[in-house]
């Protein structure tokens, strides 16, 4: 694994971080705010943004950005975190919107409201600090995964989880995080690992090697599964 993998799996754990862009108010200056994101299946961030929002208007000006993901402690220096800059732009793609509604449903009635999009930030350079002294500077080549045939079926295999396998899915937060929820519904799957929302939580579990396709999450899908039971 490099360490773009790492990094890139670091950002799938989280579900907020913090956005900078450049301010059209006062020029010169970043203006920063938190808010919730996911990813894509090559783990770039997808934001949802109203209109009248200051971000919308500077990156409609200027789509040179920051974002920041890191754990919410009392002291986030011993967290590891990922600082990316890159390009934000709008993105229009059906598939996009539904994992994201997925995350967030309640970003549905927004859309129902009208004047909010879809940003994505295509990635140029990230910084990558996995502890102290522990510190490395990212590609984007090296961070965004590739678009592998997973990405075209993680509809299929969210319904057949959530419709044959919800048991599973509760033994696999079990397993990786301690926790019994009385119901748990798989969200999203990637090539690094799948989301369950476990009753008021989203769980992330990392697969063990990157996973390609359908018949490989099978196979890690299983492994999971026994070792949920062992």
């Amino acid at each position: 694994m490099t360490r773009g993998d790492e990094a890139r799996r670091l950002v799938r754990r989280h579900y907020s971080g913090a956005l900078a862009t450049q301010s059209l108010k006062f020029s010169g200056y970043p203006f920063a705010s938190a808010l919730p994101f996911c990813t894509d299946q090559q783990g770039r961030i997808v934001v949802l943004i109203s209109h009248l929002a200051e971000h919308t208007q500077n990156a409609d000006r200027d789509p040179r950005v920051g974002f920041l993901v890191s754990a919410l402690t009392r002291d986030p220096q011993e967290q590891a975190r990922v600082s990316m800059i890159g390009d934000i732009a709008p993105v229009d793609d059906a598939g996009i919107a539904s994992r994201y509604l997925r995350f967030f449903p309640e970003a549905r009635q927004y859309l129902q409201i009208g004047g909010f999009r879809f940003f994505r930030i295509e990635p140029r350079s990230l910084r990558y600090i996995a502890g102290f002294g522990n510190i490395h500077t990212i590609t984007a080549e090296s961070y965004v995964a590739p678009r592998y045939p997973i990405a075209d079926t993680e509809g299929d295999v969210i319904e057949h989880m959530n419709t044959d396998h919800a048991h599973n899915l509760s033994d696999y937060c079990r397993h990786v995080h301690g926790k019994a929820p009385a119901s748990a519904e798989l969200i999203g799957i990637d090539c690094d690992g799948l989301d369950v929302r476990a009753e008021s939580e989203v769980l992330r579990i990392e697969f063990a090697s990157a996973v390609k396709d359908a018949g490989e999450a099978r196979i890690e899908l299983v492994r999971l599964a026994r070792a949920s039971r062992a």
